[in-house]
């Protein structure tokens, strides 16, 4: 019996790469209903339009609401009934977030207190929120507000009772092919005939597909505990490389063109920082940081203090696998 058998999930910006990966995975399962809680009325009926075309005899499960994670009270009309969330809902753009860093926190911080106040009104089961490795060693509004939107679920986490909500979260590197992501991008320059671009060619990312995003965030809600980060041990590569290997891929020159680190961009990004290695656990695949349980009476650490230290270290783009050309190409 699945663990989602009759039962709601919602997600939040449920219009995009995330949410469109999780119903190809899910709409054929036992699942009872998925509520997909946006604000753009376009993307919507589109995909109204493509899941009815595509699973005709399951389309009676999709359910679709209309209003903003910004809208605290949009959030509550949308949440009765619901068993689980899965929150995507984000401004995720690294350069826009830089010249609107408010936006940036309306959306991925505030929205974020919302959802998890309306879910925990509600009686909403589990949540998993999704976040980004931005958020570790932030040095863009993107990945600040991102890890803001952390510090908001670990601390909403020690406020609710995990018997009746647990609230977890996940933190992954680039996905492949999302929207707003790179590899769009050089399929787009390609098809108009145009010489690729890349912003620094040695800069490293993690990279992950749609499916491995999807099973992390069903890894975090299954095993994931309320207060919990979960990461994956994603490989990474160059730029260079991805660029190349997309240009193989549609057998067209390789030539590209550097045009320079863009508002906000990193060298590499991080996925678990060396702070969060004093108490991260490896668990294969995963790695988990458990929610410090500690008060402010700091007191009682004075005199019963803990000095071990996890032996784990930061966990980078640069020091993960490194991905070669052909390993790319396969991803």
């Amino acid at each position: 019996m699945s663990i989602f058998k009759g039962k709601t999930l919602m997600i939040t910006g449920g219009t995009g790469s995330f949410g469109n990966a999780v119903l190809n995975r899910f709409i054929t399962s036992d699942i009872g209903e998925i509520r997909i809680f946006s604000r753009d009325e376009l993307k919507q009926d589109n995909m109204r339009h493509e899941y009815q075309a595509k699973y005709p005899q399951f389309y009676n499960k999709l359910k679709f609401y209309i209003g903003d994670v910004r809208d605290i009270n949009s959030v509550r009309n949308a949440m009765h009934g619901v068993d689980y969330i899965f929150h995507a809902a984000a401004l995720k753009q690294v350069p826009s977030c830089e010249f609107f860093p408010i936006e940036a926190v309306k959306t991925n911080v505030l929205g974020t207190e919302n959802v998890l106040t309306a879910a925990i009104e509600a009686g909403v089961k589990r949540i998993i929120c999704l976040s980004t490795d931005k958020a570790a060693y932030p040095v863009n509004a993107m990945g600040t507000s991102k890890a803001m939107m952390e510090k908001v679920i670990v601390a909403k986490s020690r406020t609710v009772d995990p018997a009746k909500t647990t609230i977890c979260c996940t933190r992954y590197g680039n996905v492949m092919c999302s929207r707003g992501s790179v590899i769009p991008l050089f399929i787009s320059q390609i098809r108009d005939g145009k010489q690729l671009t890349v912003t620094e060619p040695t800069m490293t990312r993690f990279i992950m597909s749609l499916d491995e995003a999807v099973d992390l965030v069903l890894f975090a809600f299954e095993h994931g505990e309320s207060g919990d980060i979960l990461v994956q041990k994603a490989p990474a590569c160059t730029i260079e490389i991805l660029a190349k290997a997309v240009s193989k891929l549609w057998k067209v020159n390789d030539d590209i063109k550097v045009i320079g680190i863009r508002h906000g961009e990193k060298m590499y990004e991080t996925l678990l920082t060396n702070e969060e290695c004093s108490h991260a656990i490896d668990m294969g695949n995963f790695y988990r940081v458990p929610c410090d349980k500690r008060d402010l009476n700091y007191d009682n650490y004075f005199k019963n203090g803990n000095t071990e230290r996890c032996k784990l270290t930061e966990f980078n783009s640069n020091n993960t696998e490194r991905l070669e050309l052909e390993a790319v190409m396969d991803k």
